[in-house]
């Protein structure tokens, strides 16, 4: 299959969700050793968080490279 014939459940299924969060709302365990006081998630159609990662720019970049759809949320 190349990207040209996706289907739109295969896009669906590629489609990651892009937004701030701020690090006091972490699991302590996570927070740990951030020193900034908001991060970006990646997280999957279905709500499970895939990444954390420390700028808005680095999560599209990563989505990308891992041949996922990034879609900013608000």
């Amino acid at each position: 299959m190349t990207k040209d014939n996706l289907s739109l459940s295969d896009l669906k299924d590629r489609t990651v969700y892009v937004s701030a969060v701020n690090v006091a709302d972490l699991p302590e365990a996570v927070a740990k050793g951030i020193s900034q006081g908001r991060v970006y998630s990646l997280n999957s159609s279905n709500g499970e968080r895939l990444a954390l990662v420390k700028d808005r720019s680095l999560a599209f970049v990563l989505a990308r490279q891992n041949e996922f759809h990034p879609v900013p949320v608000h």
